[in-house]
């Protein structure tokens, strides 16, 4: 509570930008149909796993946010400056492939969803409007406005919230089984676990907000990096700090009203192989209603509008910082053409492997185990450059950050281990 006594509400609501777009986009329509399968699947007995990796997301993403904020530099500057450039490379190279997929099933669930709302037109042609209209964003909207249009865009996730309180919820049932959950380890089961736990905490949310950071500081005339100006550091790490975490526990808060839906309506049914946000989305009609349902798609298009920026932009951010390209969503085109080639190839790229004769199920697969597997390294080389005093000078992490953090990267390699065993 200390923490936000030091900061006024107006200060709060201001201080709310890299954390708070982070976190929801987490929830991105790919997420949506992980924590959908885990409801209708497994019901209320996935809930724990989301009050588990709280702690270690905000661990993790206070480091990113952290290394942004004191050196003024992205993620993969700071890992070339520190380590070998074929590290990096290879690396932001699973980066890309995995963001790309990943922006692939986020359009398509997103053309899926508006059909399913609007009832006429193809899919296919709603994905690749909605595609372009990400990517114009990106491109023609000053970062100001910008980042205010995703502030804006974090609400659509609310809709799940609703949701929940449309249908009726066994809610002793639901705490009983957040805090002691039934739950049979199987392949099946450890897999989903593994899948959410990769959804959850995903490599491109850590470049993304350490390169936030970083505009920020671009954003104001008056601030610097924290080693060029330590005297601002009390007042931006105390900011950094309150909007990760109520970043993180908004998205975490979203997901698990997100199991909890599809687990009283889909899952005491009997429906559950869900394998799409807008399957579940088309699924709830007919039991909760097609006010439910519209909001749950609404969600999906919503999320899907914050998370392909999000994930086209942070594999602009770590290509160009590995070439030391110029990069930032402050600059124009023409000042920062990698930059801005690279978020429409990553965009466009995703928009045209929908047409490709590739399952989407597979995709996401794919693109969950390479998330999965990256994470690990690139956590632990985010810990290590936490406590470099060449990189973070007085500025390295606190004893309890760094147990929060070495937990996090240790509960990510199990995770990648069991996912080795179940496959």
């Amino acid at each position: 509570m200390k923490l936000f006594r030091r900061i006024t509400e107006h200060e709060t609501v201001k201080a709310l930008g890299p954390g708070l777009i982070t976190g929801a986009a987490d929830d991105d329509p790919s997420g949506i149909a992980t924590y959908s399968q885990a409801g209708a699947q497994f019901g209320f007995n996935t809930l724990w796993t989301l009050v588990l990796t709280y702690p270690f997301m905000v661990g993790i993403q206070l480091v990113s946010a952290r290394i942004g904020r004191v050196t003024g530099k992205g993620l993969a500057a700071n890992i070339r400056r520190a380590y070998s450039p074929w590290l990096l490379y290879i690396v932001v190279l699973l980066l890309l492939v995995a963001n790309v997929i990943n922006i692939a099933a986020d359009i398509a669930a997103m053309g899926e969803a508006m059909h399913l709302v609007t009832g006429f037109g193809s899919a296919h042609f709603y994905s690749l409007g909605m595609g372009f209209l990400c990517l114009t964003l990106q491109i023609f909207l000053p970062y100001r406005t910008y980042v205010s249009y995703l502030k804006w865009l974090t609400l659509g996730l609310l809709a799940y919230v609703a949701t929940v309180f449309i249908v009726h919820m066994p809610w002793g049932e639901v705490m009983a089984r957040t805090a002691w959950p039934h739950f049979v380890f199987t392949k099946d089961s450890v897999a989903l676990i593994v899948a959410i736990f990769g959804t959850t905490i995903s490599p491109y949310l850590f470049f993304w907000q350490a390169s936030q950071e970083v505009e920020e500081i671009r954003a104001d005339e008056n601030a610097q990096a924290l080693r060029k100006l330590p005297e601002d550091a009390g007042t931006h790490l105390r900011r950094i700090k309150a909007d990760t975490m109520i970043g993180m526990g908004f998205s975490n808060i979203v997901a698990y009203f997100i199991m909890l839906t599809t687990a009283v309506t889909l899952g005491a049914h009997g429906i559950t192989n869900i394998q799409t946000s807008a399957q579940a989305a088309e699924a709830l009609r007919p039991l909760a209603g097609q006010f439910a349902f519209v909001l749950f798609a609404l969600g999906i298009i919503g999320t899907g509008m914050l998370a392909v920026p999000v994930l086209a932009g942070s594999a602009a951010y770590a290509v160009t910082e590995s070439f030391k390209w110029r990069n930032g969503l402050d600059m124009k085109v023409l000042q920062a053409r990698e930059f801005y080639a690279i978020i429409s190839l990553a965009t466009i790229g995703g928009m045209l492997l929908n047409f490709a004769p590739i399952d989407p199920i597979k995709a996401l697969v794919w693109s969950a185990q390479i998330n999965g597997v990256i994470a690990v390294p690139i956590m632990t080389v985010m810990m290590m450059l936490a406590h470099n005093r060449k990189i973070m000078g007085p500025f390295t992490l606190t004893t309890r950050h760094t147990f929060i953090g070495w937990a996090g990267v240790a509960i990510m390699l199990v995770a990648v281990v069991a996912m080795f065993l179940t496959m």
